[in-house]
Protein backbone atom coordinates (compact mmCIF):
# COMPACT_ATOMS: atom_id res chain seq x y z
CA UNK A 1 0.00 0.00 0.00
CA UNK A 2 1.20 3.51 -0.85
CA UNK A 3 -0.10 6.83 0.47
CA UNK A 4 0.45 10.37 -0.78
CA UNK A 5 0.37 12.83 2.12
CA UNK A 6 -0.02 16.61 2.05
CA UNK A 7 1.16 18.91 4.85
CA UNK A 8 0.08 22.58 4.93
CA UNK A 9 -0.59 23.61 8.54
CA UNK A 10 1.66 26.68 8.71
CA UNK A 11 4.82 27.77 6.88
CA UNK A 12 5.47 24.48 5.06
CA UNK A 13 3.74 22.92 2.07
CA UNK A 14 5.05 19.40 1.63
CA UNK A 15 4.18 16.26 -0.30
CA UNK A 16 5.36 12.84 0.83
CA UNK A 17 4.77 9.32 -0.45
CA UNK A 18 5.43 6.26 1.71
CA UNK A 19 4.47 2.60 1.60
CA UNK A 20 3.13 0.44 4.40
CA UNK A 21 6.61 -0.97 5.06
CA UNK A 22 7.88 2.49 5.94
CA UNK A 23 9.82 3.02 2.72
CA UNK A 24 9.87 6.71 1.76
CA UNK A 25 9.35 7.06 -1.98
CA UNK A 26 9.08 10.85 -2.26
CA UNK A 27 9.58 13.76 0.13
CA UNK A 28 9.76 17.40 -0.92
CA UNK A 29 8.71 20.68 0.65
CA UNK A 30 8.56 24.42 0.10
CA UNK A 31 8.84 26.70 3.13
CA UNK A 32 7.42 30.20 3.43
CA UNK A 33 9.87 32.58 5.11
CA UNK A 34 8.49 35.89 6.38
CA UNK A 35 10.52 39.09 6.09
CA UNK A 36 13.19 39.61 8.74
CA UNK A 37 11.64 40.69 12.03
CA UNK A 38 8.13 39.49 11.15
CA UNK A 39 6.09 36.39 11.96
CA UNK A 40 4.00 34.24 9.63
CA UNK A 41 1.24 36.15 7.84
CA UNK A 42 -1.52 33.53 7.28
CA UNK A 43 -2.80 35.00 4.02
CA UNK A 44 0.68 35.36 2.53
CA UNK A 45 1.66 31.85 3.65
CA UNK A 46 -1.50 30.44 2.03
CA UNK A 47 -0.72 32.29 -1.20
CA UNK A 48 2.80 30.83 -1.07
CA UNK A 49 1.34 27.34 -0.70
CA UNK A 50 -1.02 27.91 -3.61
CA UNK A 51 1.86 28.94 -5.86
CA UNK A 52 4.11 26.03 -4.87
CA UNK A 53 1.65 23.17 -4.46
CA UNK A 54 1.20 22.34 -8.15
CA UNK A 55 4.89 21.75 -8.86
CA UNK A 56 5.33 19.65 -5.72
CA UNK A 57 2.40 17.41 -6.61
CA UNK A 58 3.64 17.11 -10.20
CA UNK A 59 7.11 16.12 -8.97
CA UNK A 60 5.58 13.53 -6.65
CA UNK A 61 3.50 11.95 -9.41
CA UNK A 62 6.51 11.85 -11.73
CA UNK A 63 8.26 9.76 -9.09
CA UNK A 64 5.33 7.49 -8.23
CA UNK A 65 2.52 7.06 -10.75
CA UNK A 66 -0.95 7.95 -9.53
CA UNK A 67 -2.15 4.45 -10.42
CA UNK A 68 0.21 3.11 -7.75
CA UNK A 69 -1.19 5.43 -5.03
CA UNK A 70 -3.79 3.71 -2.85
CA UNK A 71 -4.91 6.57 -0.61
CA UNK A 72 -4.56 10.35 -0.26
CA UNK A 73 -4.07 11.88 3.19
CA UNK A 74 -3.83 15.48 4.34
CA UNK A 75 -3.21 17.39 7.53
CA UNK A 76 -6.67 18.19 8.86
CA UNK A 77 -5.43 20.28 11.79
CA UNK A 78 -4.45 21.94 13.99
CA UNK A 79 -3.00 24.88 12.13
CA UNK A 80 -3.64 28.19 10.39
CA UNK A 81 -7.05 28.02 8.64
CA UNK A 82 -5.83 29.76 5.47
CA UNK A 83 -3.01 27.25 5.11
CA UNK A 84 -5.02 24.18 6.11
CA UNK A 85 -7.57 25.04 3.44
CA UNK A 86 -4.97 24.85 0.67
CA UNK A 87 -3.83 21.35 1.65
CA UNK A 88 -7.39 20.10 2.02
CA UNK A 89 -8.34 21.52 -1.39
CA UNK A 90 -5.37 19.87 -3.14
CA UNK A 91 -6.12 16.54 -1.44
CA UNK A 92 -9.80 16.68 -2.44
CA UNK A 93 -8.86 17.48 -6.03
CA UNK A 94 -6.55 14.46 -6.24
CA UNK A 95 -9.10 12.21 -4.56
CA UNK A 96 -11.95 13.18 -6.88
CA UNK A 97 -9.92 13.41 -10.11
CA UNK A 98 -8.26 10.02 -9.68
CA UNK A 99 -10.98 8.28 -7.65
CA UNK A 100 -8.75 7.63 -4.63
CA UNK A 101 -9.91 7.26 -1.02
CA UNK A 102 -9.05 10.20 1.22
CA UNK A 103 -8.21 10.46 4.93
CA UNK A 104 -7.71 13.59 7.03
CA UNK A 105 -5.19 13.09 9.84
CA UNK A 106 -3.91 14.97 12.88
CA UNK A 107 -0.75 16.97 12.33
CA UNK A 108 0.27 16.40 15.96
CA UNK A 109 -0.28 12.64 15.92
CA UNK A 110 1.60 12.47 12.60
CA UNK A 111 4.68 13.94 14.31
CA UNK A 112 4.46 11.18 16.93
CA UNK A 113 3.97 8.34 14.47
CA UNK A 114 6.81 9.36 12.14
CA UNK A 115 9.05 9.61 15.20
CA UNK A 116 8.14 6.09 16.28
CA UNK A 117 8.69 4.77 12.76
CA UNK A 118 12.11 6.42 12.40
CA UNK A 119 13.44 5.40 15.81
CA UNK A 120 11.75 2.02 16.38
CA UNK A 121 10.65 3.06 19.87
CA UNK A 122 7.43 1.36 20.96
CA UNK A 123 5.61 3.07 23.81
CA UNK A 124 7.32 6.35 24.70
CA UNK A 125 6.57 9.46 26.68
CA UNK A 126 6.49 11.90 23.77
CA UNK A 127 7.92 15.40 24.05
CA UNK A 128 6.19 17.26 21.25
CA UNK A 129 7.93 20.61 20.92
CA UNK A 130 7.39 22.78 17.86
CA UNK A 131 6.43 26.25 16.72
CA UNK A 132 2.75 25.51 17.25
CA UNK A 133 2.70 23.01 20.12
CA UNK A 134 4.41 22.06 23.37
CA UNK A 135 2.96 18.92 24.96
CA UNK A 136 4.10 15.99 27.06
CA UNK A 137 2.17 12.99 25.72
CA UNK A 138 1.75 9.27 26.36
CA UNK A 139 -0.58 6.64 24.92
CA UNK A 140 -3.16 5.51 27.47
CA UNK A 141 -6.59 3.97 26.92
CA UNK A 142 -6.96 4.39 23.17
CA UNK A 143 -5.68 7.96 22.90
CA UNK A 144 -2.52 10.01 23.20
CA UNK A 145 -3.11 11.72 26.54
CA UNK A 146 -1.57 15.08 27.39
CA UNK A 147 0.21 15.04 30.75
CA UNK A 148 1.54 18.59 30.51
CA UNK A 149 1.57 21.47 28.06
CA UNK A 150 2.27 25.15 27.58
CA UNK A 151 -0.12 27.59 29.20
CA UNK A 152 0.63 30.33 26.67
CA UNK A 153 2.92 30.21 23.64
CA UNK A 154 4.64 27.04 22.37
CA UNK A 155 8.38 26.68 22.88
CA UNK A 156 9.15 26.98 19.17
CA UNK A 157 7.17 30.19 18.97
CA UNK A 158 9.06 31.49 22.02
CA UNK A 159 12.35 30.85 20.22
CA UNK A 160 11.07 32.69 17.15
CA UNK A 161 9.81 35.69 19.13
CA UNK A 162 13.16 36.00 20.89
CA UNK A 163 15.05 35.55 17.62
CA UNK A 164 13.12 38.42 16.05
CA UNK A 165 13.94 40.57 19.08
CA UNK A 166 17.63 39.74 18.62
CA UNK A 167 17.49 40.46 14.90
CA UNK A 168 17.98 36.84 13.82
CA UNK A 169 16.53 35.10 10.77
CA UNK A 170 13.78 32.48 10.99
CA UNK A 171 13.55 29.79 12.14
CA UNK A 172 14.90 31.11 15.42
CA UNK A 173 15.88 27.90 17.21
CA UNK A 174 19.05 27.01 15.23
CA UNK A 175 20.27 30.63 15.33
CA UNK A 176 19.80 30.86 19.10
CA UNK A 177 21.50 27.50 19.62
CA UNK A 178 24.52 28.76 17.68
CA UNK A 179 24.71 31.97 19.73
CA UNK A 180 24.32 30.00 22.96
CA UNK A 181 27.60 28.15 22.39
CA UNK A 182 29.52 31.28 23.42
CA UNK A 183 27.16 32.52 26.13
CA UNK A 184 27.27 32.72 29.90
CA UNK A 185 24.53 32.52 32.49
CA UNK A 186 22.22 35.38 33.46
CA UNK A 187 19.20 34.89 35.71
CA UNK A 188 15.82 34.30 34.07
CA UNK A 189 12.40 33.24 35.41
CA UNK A 190 11.80 29.48 35.64
CA UNK A 191 8.09 28.80 35.20
CA UNK A 192 6.82 25.25 35.80
CA UNK A 193 3.30 24.93 37.19
CA UNK A 194 2.76 21.30 38.13
CA UNK A 195 3.11 19.63 34.75
CA UNK A 196 2.47 22.76 32.69
CA UNK A 197 4.87 25.37 31.37
CA UNK A 198 4.84 29.09 30.65
CA UNK A 199 7.25 30.85 28.31
CA UNK A 200 5.95 34.41 27.78
CA UNK A 201 7.44 35.86 30.96
CA UNK A 202 10.83 34.40 30.12
CA UNK A 203 10.75 35.95 26.65
CA UNK A 204 9.70 39.29 28.14
CA UNK A 205 12.65 39.25 30.54
CA UNK A 206 14.99 38.41 27.67
CA UNK A 207 13.68 41.46 25.82
CA UNK A 208 14.41 43.61 28.87
CA UNK A 209 17.96 42.26 29.05
CA UNK A 210 18.43 43.00 25.36
CA UNK A 211 17.26 46.58 25.93
CA UNK A 212 19.81 46.78 28.75
CA UNK A 213 22.56 45.83 26.26
CA UNK A 214 23.20 42.38 27.74
CA UNK A 215 25.16 40.31 25.22
CA UNK A 216 23.06 38.34 22.75
CA UNK A 217 25.18 35.25 23.40
CA UNK A 218 24.38 35.36 27.10
CA UNK A 219 20.66 35.88 26.50
CA UNK A 220 20.57 32.98 24.03
CA UNK A 221 22.47 30.65 26.35
CA UNK A 222 20.38 31.45 29.40
CA UNK A 223 17.09 31.25 27.54
CA UNK A 224 17.92 27.90 26.00
CA UNK A 225 19.16 26.38 29.25
CA UNK A 226 16.10 27.60 31.15
CA UNK A 227 13.34 26.47 28.81
CA UNK A 228 14.99 23.13 28.06
CA UNK A 229 15.48 22.48 31.78
CA UNK A 230 11.78 23.15 32.32
CA UNK A 231 10.86 20.75 29.53
CA UNK A 232 13.18 18.07 30.89
CA UNK A 233 11.75 18.40 34.40
CA UNK A 234 8.14 17.79 33.39
CA UNK A 235 9.17 14.97 31.04
CA UNK A 236 10.95 13.19 33.88
CA UNK A 237 7.84 13.54 36.02
CA UNK A 238 5.67 12.04 33.26
CA UNK A 239 8.16 9.21 32.82
CA UNK A 240 7.95 8.38 36.54
CA UNK A 241 4.16 8.62 36.59
CA UNK A 242 3.54 6.38 33.56
CA UNK A 243 6.31 3.86 34.32
CA UNK A 244 7.31 3.96 30.66
CA UNK A 245 10.89 3.30 29.62
CA UNK A 246 11.28 5.50 26.54
CA UNK A 247 11.26 9.21 25.75
CA UNK A 248 10.75 10.42 22.18
CA UNK A 249 11.45 13.98 21.01
CA UNK A 250 9.38 15.12 18.03
CA UNK A 251 8.55 18.44 16.36
CA UNK A 252 10.85 21.11 15.00
CA UNK A 253 12.56 21.90 18.31
CA UNK A 254 13.48 18.22 18.65
CA UNK A 255 16.35 18.99 16.25
CA UNK A 256 18.12 20.95 19.03
CA UNK A 257 21.25 19.09 20.03
CA UNK A 258 21.23 20.70 23.47
CA UNK A 259 17.69 19.49 24.19
CA UNK A 260 18.61 16.00 22.98
CA UNK A 261 21.61 16.03 25.31
CA UNK A 262 19.53 17.06 28.33
CA UNK A 263 16.96 14.35 27.69
CA UNK A 264 19.65 11.69 27.32
CA UNK A 265 21.21 12.67 30.65
CA UNK A 266 17.82 12.59 32.39
CA UNK A 267 16.88 9.24 30.86
CA UNK A 268 20.20 7.63 31.76
CA UNK A 269 19.52 8.46 35.40
CA UNK A 270 16.19 6.65 35.18
CA UNK A 271 17.46 3.68 33.16
CA UNK A 272 15.27 4.77 30.26
CA UNK A 273 16.10 5.27 26.58
CA UNK A 274 15.95 8.62 24.84
CA UNK A 275 15.11 8.92 21.15
CA UNK A 276 14.85 11.87 18.78
CA UNK A 277 13.25 11.92 15.35
CA UNK A 278 15.90 12.53 12.63
CA UNK A 279 16.39 16.23 11.92
CA UNK A 280 14.95 15.94 8.41
CA UNK A 281 11.63 14.77 9.83
CA UNK A 282 11.58 16.92 12.96
CA UNK A 283 10.00 19.82 11.10
CA UNK A 284 6.71 19.68 9.22
CA UNK A 285 6.73 17.26 6.28
CA UNK A 286 4.37 15.40 3.99
CA UNK A 287 5.90 12.02 4.74
CA UNK A 288 4.57 12.02 8.31
CA UNK A 289 1.09 12.82 6.98
CA UNK A 290 1.37 9.98 4.47
CA UNK A 291 2.49 7.50 7.17
CA UNK A 292 -0.37 8.50 9.48
CA UNK A 293 -2.68 8.15 6.50
CA UNK A 294 -1.57 4.55 5.99
CA UNK A 295 -2.03 3.72 9.69
CA UNK A 296 -5.48 5.28 9.80
CA UNK A 297 -6.68 3.81 6.50
CA UNK A 298 -5.50 0.29 7.32
CA UNK A 299 -7.31 0.59 10.65
CA UNK A 300 -10.56 1.21 8.78
CA UNK A 301 -10.80 5.00 8.78
CA UNK A 302 -12.54 6.36 5.69
CA UNK A 303 -13.97 9.77 4.82
CA UNK A 304 -16.45 11.18 2.37
CA UNK A 305 -15.03 14.02 0.29
CA UNK A 306 -17.68 16.38 1.63
CA UNK A 307 -16.40 15.74 5.17
CA UNK A 308 -12.79 16.63 4.39
CA UNK A 309 -12.73 20.04 5.99
CA UNK A 310 -10.20 21.14 8.60
CA UNK A 311 -10.17 21.54 12.41
CA UNK A 312 -7.91 24.46 13.28
CA UNK A 313 -7.81 23.70 17.03
CA UNK A 314 -7.77 19.89 16.88
CA UNK A 315 -6.08 18.69 20.07
CA UNK A 316 -3.86 15.63 20.27
CA UNK A 317 -6.02 14.04 22.96
CA UNK A 318 -9.16 14.37 20.82
CA UNK A 319 -7.89 11.95 18.16
CA UNK A 320 -9.08 8.34 18.28
CA UNK A 321 -5.96 6.20 17.77
CA UNK A 322 -7.65 3.20 16.15
CA UNK A 323 -4.47 1.55 14.87
CA UNK A 324 -3.04 0.95 18.36
CA UNK A 325 -6.12 -0.76 19.83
Amino acid sequence: MKCLGIESTAHTFSVGIIDDKGNILFDEKSVYKPPLGQGIHPREAAQFHTENSINLVKNALKTVKIDDIDVISFSMGPGLPNCLQIGATVARFLSVKYNKPIVGVSHCVSHIEIGKLMTDCKDPVVVYCSGGNTQIIAYVGGKYRIFGETEDIPIGNAFDVLARELGLEMPGGPKIEELAKNGQWVDLPYVVKGMDLSFTGIVTQCKRLHDQKVKKDDIAYSFQETVFSMLTEVTERALAHTNKEEVLLVGGVAASHRLQEMMKVMCSGREAKSYSVPDKYAGDNGTMIAWNGILAFKAGQKMKVEDTTFIKDWRTDEVDITWLK
